[in-house]
């Protein structure tokens, strides 16, 4: 990999920390890129490598490129925008895009970058927080070409755990939205219960261990939420709440256009949308139980 140069664009929560695995691996040699210029300075000078200004640059210095951005219309912007990745790619460049956005927007994008730039894309996105990739713990699912893959695989075994081919582009993230669906609900249950526990006058400590390591449903997410409905307050964002909400709104369309019924991934999402209406967006999705307990 020592010749492999590695770009990367997006430095929120996600993004930071895998460049950060990539650096300390010796990757990243391209450089990083974010719409916020000031966060990819303070990356430069902290880690040691170039800042570009524009996408574009930035893939003209890259043979791999990676984004993880916030949603379809960011990964649109970054990939065929203006100054975009598209207008610098290369033959045989590879774009990952670790972004949980609309299947058919990333096909769409990998079969525009096929015909006209020459490269190939993958969807790969991610199963696991901030916490996860710090450990280099995350699951990586990734759609695309079997070459694709491989490739992708060299660079993303410095910040993953585990990397599976799922199948041709947009698999990676048909597989992300199952597990989303799963997990949106799932918190909402855990805030549901929680306050369920208070109301029976239940301590927290009894609460905890309950839901974190006696019941037959504990999991590493109820180990990660509960610690925090219970604390009265710690929201930092491990997964941010508008993203989780964007993520529900993303498997609501899929499924209706496939007609296929989700009636809890559904009154979930609504849960979210309700939280955000409260203004919770930035916090972290756990905050979902404040539509509960109306704080």
């Amino acid at each position: 990999m020592a010749n492999v140069r590695v770009g990367l664009i997006g430095l929120g929560i996600m993004g930071w920390r895998i460049a950060k695995n990539l650096r300390d691996a010796g990757l990243l040699i391209g450089g990083v890129y974010n719409r916020t210029f000031d966060k990819a300075l303070r990356f430069s000078r902290e880690f040691g490598v170039e800042a570009f200004k524009t996408p574009s640059e930035l893939t003209k210095a890259s043979d791999v490129i990676i984004t993880m951005l916030s949603d379809d219309e960011a990964v649109r912007n970054v990939i065929v925008g203006s100054d975009g990745v598209l207008s610098g790619l290369r033959p045989g460049s590879l774009v990952i895009d670790m972004s949980t956005i609309s299947p058919s927007v990333s096909i769409e994008l990998a079969n525009t970058i096929k015909s006209r730039g020459g490269g190939e894309m993958v969807d790969a996105p991610v199963i696991g927080t901030s916490v996860a990739v710090e450990r280099k713990e995350i699951v990586v699912l990734i759609g695309g070409s079997d070459e694709a893959f491989n490739r992708a695989r060299e660079v993303l075994q410095y910040t993953a755990k585990t990397i599976v081919h799922v199948g041709p582009n947009g698999y990676g993230l048909y597989a992300k939205l199952i597990n989303n669906a799963l997990l949106g609900s799932y918190v909402v249950a855990l805030a549901e219960v929680v306050q369920l526990g208070k109301a029976f006058g239940l301590s927290d400590s009894v609460i905890l261990d309950v839901l974190t390591k006696l019941s037959s449903a504990r999991s590493p997410t109820s180990e990660l939420k509960v610690p925090k409905m219970l604390s009265g307050g710690d929201y930092s964002v491990q997964f941010a709440l508008k993203h989780m909400r964007k993520d529900l709104d993303i498997v609501s369309r899929e499924a209706s256009m496939r007609g296929v019924p989700i009636p809890m991934a559904s009154l979930a999402l609504q849960f979210y949308r309700m939280a955000e209406r409260m203004g919770l967006s930035e916090e972290d999705f756990a905050a979902v139980l404040k539509v509960l307990t109306k704080q």
